[in-house]
């Protein structure tokens, strides 16, 4: 297995004794090469300064004056950024404490930051044994993908940038097409999908994010990401737990439920509260899981031994957006995290 998601800064970080990551200098400096801050021609002298002080030492202190002398609105906006970031980084004992902390206090850093984060504890959490299969289930968890439910009711998934980027240029072959209109049948359509038979064709690929997974209850790719979400959960939380797909929550005594995106979290909501949901949002629900804690002391006293009900759903444009943080924010523990 090759050292796959190597441009996501994984093997910058250390590992503690604790087995949580920890934030190095190499890891700040390769973040302070982005783009976003990498200088340009046209980077004034106050910007080229420093940068250079912050490449040599990534911790130093900057004063808000410094940014404010950058010439650059743009440059003084992602310093800014930037500062505060790393400020939450090395502030907390462990990356994992600081991806927590992050939502516990209030996203205050963009979107790339935060699947940046994810890809990487991700990363870690799946280890040098990783299936080829769960590693592109959990791309799910941190890259938003776009959803085809197909004649014959298969439902597909891909990533959205990758549809977005090569649908209308051809050079994904017809997978492309066939998400941005989701008019085709599957029957002519040739899918550039990974499944058991192929699975190993993913790590020479890991980084292209150009392959498509089924969704349907049975498939391993389903089977991958409870494996996934079991193991997330574990990391951060210390505890076990069995997540498998369901057809149906039919549970008079239904006491608790988690969205892993916002449209599912809206939709359980509606469903636990007995309102009516329209035809087309309940058309949205892409999948229901049961999660049952193995031991159940590990949760609320009075719902110890109750399943908790997960589910995921697409947007009305047709895209998966999963939030994994909200397995570490929301299960019902007996001790707070």
């Amino acid at each position: 297995m090759p050292d796959f998601w190597a441009s996501s800064g994984y093997r910058l970080l250390a590992v503690g004794s604790d087995g949580r990551l920890t934030v190095t200098d190499d890891f700040l400096r390769a973040l302070l090469l982005r783009p976003e801050l990498a200088p340009i021609p046209e980077s004034c002298a106050a910007e080229l300064a420093l940068h250079d002080r912050l490449v040599a030492a990534p911790r130093t202190a900057v004063a808000p004056t410094e940014v404010a002398a950058l010439v650059d609105e743009d440059a003084r906006e992602n310093y800014a950024i930037w500062l505060r970031f790393r400020d939450r980084l090395t502030a907390a004992p462990s990356l994992e404490a600081a991806y927590v902390a992050l939502f516990r206090d209030g996203v205050d850093v963009p979107p790339t930051f935060v699947h940046q984060l994810t890809q990487i504890l991700l990363r870690h959490i799946l280890g040098a044994d990783a299936d080829p299969l769960h590693a592109r289930a959990a791309e799910m968890l941190f890259r938003p993908q776009k959803i085809a439910v197909l004649e014959d009711g298969a439902v597909m998934a891909a990533d959205q940038t990758s549809v977005e980027l090569y649908s209308t240029a051809g050079s994904f072959g017809s997978l492309g097409e066939l998400l941005r209109q989701n008019q085709t049948p599957l029957r002519t359509v040739d899918l550039d999908v990974v499944d058991a038979d192929n699975k190993d064709s993913y790590w020479d690929r890991d980084e292209r994010f150009d392959l498509a997974v089924s969704l349907n209850r049975g498939r391993p790719a389903l089977d991958g990401l409870c494996r996934v979400l079991e193991r997330w959960i574990e990391h951060f939380l210390g505890v076990a737990v069995t997540i498998k797909p369901q057809r149906e929550i039919d549970d008079k005594r239904w006491v608790w439920h988690v969205g892993l995106d916002a449209e599912a979290s809206s939709l359980l909501n509606d469903l636990y509260n007995g309102a009516d949901v329209a035809d087309d949002r309940m058309g949205r629900l892409l999948c229901l899981f049961q999660l049952d804690f193995t031991n159940p002391a590990d949760m609320r006293a009075p719902i110890a031994g109750r399943p908790v009900y997960l589910a995921m759903a697409m947007d009305a444009d047709q895209r998966l957006r999963l939030k994994p943080q909200n397995l570490l924010l929301n299960l019902p523990l007996a001790r707070q995290q």
